[in-house]
């Protein structure tokens, strides 16, 4: 059976109805690495309905998180902006700049992104975490953490073995001069968090509004019971032995709702290069990788490989051997019934078939539709030696 049939098989034990989702921080350029959990993600999802669940699959924007720093495609004007939510800070211009008249950060990186998941056949509902905030959707779970602050304490303490300061608050507020940073709790009377921030200005934050914001471990575990999340895969980073998710779970818990099942991921990474990095600018764009191969073999990659497995991805020879393989399953697809084959027969059937199938950009297609009866190899060849794409096709 193929990982995202399991999952979804694991996932009806918990009802008939789910609910996927995959985040990300806007904080530069997305890349295929990114890729990995997006489609993990949405094979999952495409994997329920096909099970007869129903099934939403939901793409949350962190963009009420800050910008961490000045980052090397940033001018040093950003300085300015270091701990303002991404949502409230001004997109950078041609020349890393800040430019008043391009949109917010968080959504001058989020929409080519989201133009390039339309090429692969993804397309989420987009939930802004800003807006979420702005809505008054974290008010209670805010509430209820701010209520229990040393327990969630004790346990961020106790499995992730990191000290928490006895007077931490659950809750980062925006200070006077539009930073999180620096800005210290001094009491909380609902819906009012007071604080004083670095430069010595006192205010006060309304839970309802977004005003402020949960730390990251509460914020995820408080998004799942909001969103009725059922599954959401992390990278290892997050999925590891005290990660965030091995937070995340109980603290969901403590908040009143359901944690999601647990998936964790492997990164792809460029071949001889390591794992790529929006801040650090080694990446390559998902439409950069669409241009050297079609949609459906983009999402072979992913659909091949075992979430706990990672990917080099290879831009030379390993890219046409694994287009030869996904045009040979799609010209020869296994077959044979369970009696004529072994339990191990079996499974390497379910899976090649799964990977063909969640493979395809749109769900339900014929895969055959997928080929053009000359091989990406030729085509490729063509592409090198003709001078123009009419004359290849």
């Amino acid at each position: 059976m193929h990982w995202a049939d399991h999952t979804a098989q694991t996932l009806s034990n918990r009802g008939v109805s789910q609910v996927i989702a995959s985040g990300i921080t806007p904080s530069g350029e997305f890349h295929i690495g990114h890729l990995r959990e997006i489609l993990t993600a949405e094979m999952i999802h495409r994997a329920c309905l096909d099970a007869g669940m129903e099934s939403r699959y939901i793409f949350i924007v962190d963009s009420m998180d800050p910008l961490r720093r000045v980052y090397d495609f940033l001018s040093e004007d950003y300085e300015q902006y270091i701990g303002h939510p991404l949502a409230y800070i001004p997109a950078p211009g041609p020349e890393g700049k800040p430019n008043p008249d391009g949109g917010n950060y968080a959504e001058h990186f989020l929409a080519p992104f989201l133009d390039a998941l339309k090429e692969i056949g993804v397309e989420p509902e987009v939930v802004m975490n800003h807006e979420t905030y702005e809505s008054g959707a974290f008010a209670d779970k805010t509430d209820s953490a701010i209520e229990q602050r040393d327990e969630i304490r004790r346990v961020i303490e106790d499995v992730s073995g990191r000290e928490v300061p006895d007077d931490w608050y659950p809750y980062n507020p925006v200070g006077s001069d539009g930073s999180l940073d620096g800005v210290r709790v001094t009491g909380y009377k609902r819906p009012y968090v007071h604080w004083v921030d670095r430069h010595g200005v006192e205010g006060k934050s309304d839970i309802r509004t977004a005003e402020g914001k949960m730390p990251w471990r509460v914020d995820w575990a408080a998004k799942w019971g909001i969103h009725g999340i059922t599954c959401e895969p992390a990278g290892k980073d997050h999925g590891a032995a005290g990660g965030s998710y091995d937070t995340g779970i109980p603290i969901c818990e403590m908040l009143g709702s359901a944690p999601p099942h647990k998936m964790v991921y492997e990164w792809i990474q460029l071949k001889g290069m390591g794992p790529m990095s929006s801040s650090s600018g080694l990446t390559v764009g998902p439409m950069d990788a669409l241009a050297l191969v079609p949609p459906e073999i983009m999402r072979y990659v992913i659909a091949r490989s075992k979430v706990g497995r990672h990917i080099d991805f290879d831009t030379g020879p390993a890219l046409f051997t694994t287009a030869d393989e996904y045009e040979r399953l799609v010209a020869n697809p296994p077959s044979g019934s369970d009696d004529d084959l072994s339990r191990r027969q079996q499974v390497a059937r379910d899976t090649q078939l799964g990977a063909l199938r969640l493979s395809q950009k749109q769900r339900g297609v014929d895969a055959s539709d997928s080929i053009a009866g000359v091989s990406f190899r030729h085509l490729s060849m063509l592409a090198q030696i003709k001078s123009s794409d009419d004359d290849v096709w």
